[in-house]
């Protein structure tokens, strides 16, 4: 059975930092890219940051210089560190996982920023 579990969302302040974590069991997780894609309340899902199963990294604009993507594939967990937040990161952060044509998301996890 395909589990990616999120955790680590949560309230913080602008300026603040988060680490999201995305545990994957139930496929060969060395084998697929890894994405964090997030959504905001009337707005579609949009891909935040990608890494490949050889460890390159892509992030949309709005993030760079700001989040890093990681993954370690013995632990089969990807992390999303977020770092210097603010008001418009406010979002439900989904984790991916993509090995074409099999397409992997987990449930989310809600990140709030504000004061």
């Amino acid at each position: 059975q395909v589990q990616l579990v999120e955790s680590g969302g949560g309230l913080v302040q602008p300026g603040g930092s988060l680490r999201l974590s995305c545990a994957a069991s139930g496929f060969a997780f060395s084998f697929y890219g890894m994405s964090w894609y997030r959504q905001a309340p009337g707005k579609e899902r949009e891909l935040v940051a990608s890494i490949t199963p050889g460890k390159r990294t892509n992030y949309a604009d709005s993030v760079k210089g700001r989040f890093t993507i990681s993954r370690d594939n013995v632990k089969n967990t990807v992390w999303l560190q977020m770092n210097s937040l603010k008001p418009e990161d406010t979002a439900v952060y989904y984790c991916n996982a993509r090995n074409v044509p099999q397409d992997y998301w987990g449930q989310g996890t809600q990140v709030t920023v504000s004061s």
